[in-house]
């Protein structure tokens, strides 16, 4: 069996995610992790791999065939992929759903003038939601798309609570609105605003003197975030959020309603959810299915960006066609 060399750029709760989904995939082995803390200091699980800085993975073109980048998509991957997708094949994580047009043209770019490919916006969300939408918007053109996330602990918006002055640490938690969730899947095709489909829980730990009322305020009413939705603040200990509030689980519901028929009169419903106790370590199982695919293609000569749209299912699986026809068809 042919083993894929797989690098990880960025070791944090994500990076950490990949190096155990390497392990479970057989045509697999970690070749490296590059990281921009001080190599001695980053500890990992496999023995056979190497830490080293960013600023070595240059070195390391030819001993790598899919570089994982696992950094974040503020400020980390819409300089890093373009950047490492010349000289790697690359898979990320991007998941800024306004701004994936204009990395997708950068990374094409780049990826093309490298003869690499490059695998943008892979996740659950964007990534398999994405997936599923198209799917059941191209099977029931007649219809309405719902996307509820959670319950689950949102990353960017707990990051955006703890820089709030006065706060020690928080957590968040982003929660479908159950009404609207039952409307959809009775077929109802409600029109549903922003504030209706998701209620914001908010578990917050308060520095020493900090004021509580002027904390919920400023949280509440923060733009972008908390405005729009109804908003809950609870404020607990350091120990409680530690001992109640410690995972990263998440996950959530797409849904597609449509009729067919010459009168439009039946109605079908397609719905696909997940559960997820930690949701960085699910979308590193999706960016390693992926980086398999980007190796296929690689194979192939193919170069340039992609997202999940434009891969072939098998190209995810180390199963060749006459396993997947025999074992999963």
């Amino acid at each position: 069996m042919q083993m894929i060399r797989i690098g990880i750029l960025g070791y944090g709760n994500l990076g950490r995610g990949v190096e155990c989904a390497v392990k479970q995939n057989p045509d697999m082995e970690l070749a490296a992790v590059f990281t921009r803390r001080n190599p001695a200091d980053v500890k990992i699980l496999t023995e056979s791999a190497s830490v080293c800085s960013i600023s070595e993975a240059s070195e390391w073109k030819d001993k790598i065939d899919v570089l994982i980048l696992c950094g974040g998509s503020a400020t980390d991957l819409p300089e890093q992929t373009p950047a490492y997708a010349k000289s790697f094949h690359v898979v990320d994580s991007f998941d800024t759903h306004a701004r994936i047009p204009e990395h997708f043209a950068n990374v094409d770019a780049a990826a093309k003038k490298g003869g690499k490919v490059g695998i943008i916006s892979v996740g659950w969300d964007p990534g398999m939601f994405s997936l599923n939408r198209m799917y059941a918007n191209a099977i029931l053109p007649e219809g309405k798309d719902y996307t509820f996330w959670g319950k689950g602990v949102s990353q960017g918006h707990s990051d955006a609570i703890r820089r709030v002055a006065g706060v020690k640490d928080a957590k968040q938690y982003t929660v479908p609105v159950q009404d609207a969730l039952d409307a959809v899947r009775k077929g109802e095709n409600p029109d549903l605003n922003t504030r209706q489909k998701h209620t914001r829980e908010c578990f917050v730990v308060l520095e020493e003197g900090a004021d509580a009322a002027k904390v919920e305020e400023e949280i509440k009413t923060m733009p972008n975030y908390f405005a729009d939705y109804d908003t809950t603040v609870h404020f607990i200990s350091q120990e409680e959020l530690e001992k109640d509030h410690s995972g990263i689980p998440h996950g959530g519901f797409v849904l597609h309603s449509g009729r067919t028929g010459w009168d439009k009169e039946n109605s079908h419903l397609i719905e696909y959810s997940l559960k997820l106790d930690s949701n960085p370590e699910f979308t590193s199982c999706v960016l390693v299915a992926y980086a398999r695919a980007a190796y296929k293609l690689g194979q192939e000569g193919v170069n340039g960006c992609k997202t999940v749209f434009d891969i072939a299912p098998a190209y995810l699986s180390p199963k060749d066609g006459a396993e997947l026809r025999s074992s999963l068809l």
